[in-house]
């Protein structure tokens, strides 16, 4: 049935199906973060060359958002999933089979294009199989069903890469995953049944530029890019590449224990992201307030975790990457945002924008982190001390933009019309508001 009206099973088999597409995709991405030191081995580099493999795959995935918005308003979620499983399958076979430091950039490269190509499209396929009042909770269940794939390339990638090997492993799991295309192509559908057709236009260049120019001059729109930009590229940083090697050279905590620990950011995540969807979904008015709860808090974190004497003990590591795994499911509300403030037609390219965020921070702070590693002889803390600087910036734009569309929306309101949640006004609403 249509959105406004009852969920069908076929839609709940839909977004399964294409669910699983992005659960894949998380465990491409996030392999590095225990296979780090295996593939420095296997093609010979340090660590800022290391840290280029997750640049270039965080890289290529923050350029394709915003094409891939518009490739799913144009081609549909369907056609785009399933380009995307063919995608990471291949990325992964060839990086299974290279044995130098160029074929293995590119093979990362491939898997950085495919993963790109899925969660946008999951959340089309949300947003157009169930209503509104849903989309947060089904946003959140996504998010918490990929980190599955998370927690597959922890301990179980390790124990594969030091069993049957890198060759072996990386080579069958690229083989599910082409296969994979099978029930993609059998399952998935745009719309719900009954319901038309979506017109595609053809894509022309000063359209796409119109439409994310657009979805761009939202204030809503650049509210949910600064905040993904801010809540999930450090735990990003952690898992995809720089965790394992943080707490082994760092801290001197076992490989397999340091592995384990990476789990928590799994757990934490999975279960955080439900409860704060049905939050969310009941009482929107939170989405900001929660927010900013979760960035004083990490900003707390990281300074008890960079400025511990000593060695960090387990009971202080522990609650610290929980709290921290939270940024993920924080980071939703960036996406739920770009729904409220966009018309449907324009959520995927205004969702395209919003996920830029987090992964342009991710690809800056992984960056630096390696460069800062090569050039301090390896201190860790010193190197990480560049989360804190990124984090800063991006709460200072998230605040600006907060307060903007916090404007906008007195004015829509003043102006008698409907708006996607009602706030109450401050006394620091009537200040001008910073460039």
């Amino acid at each position: 049935m249509s959105p406004a009206g009852r969920t069908s099973v076929r839609s709940w088999l839909i977004w399964l199906t294409a669910v699983a597409v992005y659960l894949l995709a998380v465990f491409h991405r996030t392999s590095f973060g225990v296979a780090g030191l295996q593939a420095a081995e296997r093609f010979g580099v340090g660590a800022a060359a290391l840290g280029t493999f997750t640049v270039l795959q965080v890289a290529v995935y923050a350029a394709m958002q915003i094409p891939t918005g518009i490739l799913v308003d144009r081609y549909g979620p369907r056609r785009v999933l399933l380009t995307a499983v063919l995608v990471l399958g291949s990325g992964q076979l060839l990086l299974g089979v290279a044995n130098t430091y160029g074929v293995g950039l590119l093979a990362r490269g491939v898997l950085g294009l495919g993963d790109a190509l899925t969660f946008v499209s999951v959340l089309r396929l949300v947003a157009a199989h169930f209503p509104g009042r849903q989309y947060a909770l089904l946003m959140s269940f996504t998010s918490a069903i990929g980190y599955v794939g998370n927690l597959v390339a922890t301990v179980p990638l390790t124990l594969l890469l030091n069993g049957p090997g890198w060759t072996f492993t990386f080579v069958a799991v690229g083989a599910i995953t082409l296969l994979y295309a099978v029930p993609v192509a059998l399952r998935v559908r745009d719309v719900p049944a009954g319901a038309p057709e979506p017109v595609r236009e053809p894509v022309r260049v000063a359209q796409l530029g119109r439409s994310v120019q657009s979805a761009w001059q939202v204030p809503g729109t650049r509210l949910g890019f600064w905040v993904h930009f801010s809540t999930m590229f450090a735990p990003n940083v952690l898992t995809l590449l720089w965790g394992v090697p943080f707490l082994v050279q760092g801290q001197g905590i076992p490989p397999a224990t340091a592995s384990a620990l990476l789990t928590v950011f799994v757990f934490g995540s999975m279960a955080g992201g439900p409860v704060l969807g049905t939050v969310i979904g009941r009482r929107p008015s939170l989405r900001m307030p929660l927010v900013g709860a979760y960035l004083g808090g990490a900003a707390v974190v990281w300074a008890v975790l960079l400025g511990w004497s000593g060695p960090l003990p387990l009971g202080v590591l522990v609650p610290g990457f929980a709290f921290l795994a939270l940024g993920g499911p924080v980071s939703m509300i960036g996406f739920a945002l770009a729904r409220d403030y966009n018309p449907l037609d324009r959520v995927g390219t205004a969702t395209g924008v919003v996920n830029v965020g987090g992964f342009v921070a991710t690809t800056v702070t992984a960056l630096l982190i390696g460069v800062l590693l090569q050039l301090t002889g390896g201190n860790f803390r010193l190197s990480l001390l560049s989360v804190l600087v990124v984090l800063a910036l991006g709460t200072w734009r998230m605040l600006t933009w907060w307060r903007r569309t916090r404007a906008q929306l007195f004015a829509a309101e003043a102006r008698g019309e409907p708006v996607p949640v009602r706030i109450r006004r401050h006394r620091w609403d009537h200040a001008p508001v910073p460039a």
